[in-house]
């Protein structure tokens, strides 16, 4: 199980304290308006890469690196499915009612994957969402990275998202975090901004939980759906640095409270030749298990303390906070 904390800064930022280097931290960033980056800083060029597979735009030289530099927000996208699954319409499956799932979760529509809609197709749209709001062209567009439990491929999607979406000079991959997938992400934009001279990184969060969520289960079904959601991590100046803080850790022994963990199916091939344990069955993902007074318990008790060090390495009191956002967490039977 993973505590993870991000902050809102104030609407008017004070300049950004010197922090600690290693260790864990906290995330806050801010929306700001693209700028051009400063002359002077340390430069370090990407050398050309010449390979018959890669497109002769992906081959041209990239400008010099700045390393060194802060990061901020400057554009947002987002993306749902067409078909809306309301609280009424799950009662007609399990035992429940609209009152029962809004008084503890909050949560009376949830938007599901149909059709042919698939991850990828939104990922794809909150992107393109992303980088019209901070009108930065697709193939200035350094890094994608997809923070994904539920990729529509084994292998990740991130490379497809950026294919299509135009991107056609930046690397990708995938992030695989649960619930603290976009922070990691986000978090990580930051560092290969910081470390790696890169200058715009789009940070896609996605998930297509409904497809492991048994639909039988009124502890589950009713808090998962899918959606996507990007953000544009542009580098700025080290005096506009949004990224004031951030504490993320780790504590594997709650995943027996929390899991969609590999179940196996049968066999692909029935001639082993004798061969004992041998082919390895077909692997298959169980539906979402969760426990949910035992992932309360640790929200409650881990998540205030991460929030507690992501306020002081940012040097700020929690008086300063004009807005809190948590992931969604409840407690049900």
């Amino acid at each position: 199980m993973v505590a993870a904390s991000g902050l809102a800064l104030p609407r008017v930022a004070a300049p950004c304290p010197a922090r600690p280097r290693g260790g864990l931290r906290p995330a806050l960033l801010r929306f700001a308006p693209p700028v051009a980056l400063p002359p002077h800083q340390l430069r370090c060029c990407a050398s050309t890469v010449d390979d018959g597979l890669v497109s002769a735009a992906a081959s041209k030289p990239r400008l010099p690196r700045v390393v060194g530099m802060g990061s901020k927000l400057v554009g947002c996208g987002s993306a749902i499915p067409t078909l809306g699954v309301s609280n009424d319409d799950l009662s007609k499956i399990v035992e429940t009612s609209d009152e029962w799932i809004a008084a503890r979760t909050g949560i009376r529509n949830r938007r599901v994957l149909s059709g042919d809609e698939t991850l990828r197709g939104l990922s794809i749209k909150a992107a393109q969402r992303a980088l019209e709001m901070a009108k930065v062209k697709a193939e200035d567009v350094d890094l994608v990275l997809l923070c994904t439990s539920t990729p529509d491929d084994l292998f990740g999607g991130a490379t497809q998202v950026l294919t299509d979406v135009g991107c056609t000079k930046a690397f990708g991959f995938d992030i695989t975090a649960a619930c603290s997938g976009f922070i990691v992400g986000l978090i990580t934009a930051t560092r290969f901004i910081k470390g790696g001279g890169f200058q715009n990184i789009l940070v896609v969060g996605a998930d297509a939980l409904s497809k492991y969520v048994d639909w039988t289960d009124r502890g589950t079904c009713i808090l998962f759906g899918d959606a996507a959601g990007a953000v544009l991590v542009q580098a700025c100046s080290a005096d506009e640095d949004g990224l004031l803080g951030f504490c993320v850790q780790s504590d594997g022994n709650g995943q027996k409270h929390l899991n969609a963990a590999t179940a196996n199916d049968e066999s692909i091939l029935s001639n082993t030749n004798g061969v004992p344990g041998f082919p390895p069955k077909k692997a298959t993902y169980s539906c979402i298990q969760m426990n949910g007074k035992e992932v309360f318990r640790f929200a409650v008790r881990c998540v205030p303390q991460s929030i507690e060090k992501a306020l002081q390495e940012a040097g700020l009191p929690a008086s300063s906070i004009d807005w809190l956002l948590l992931h969604q967490v409840s407690v049900l039977n």
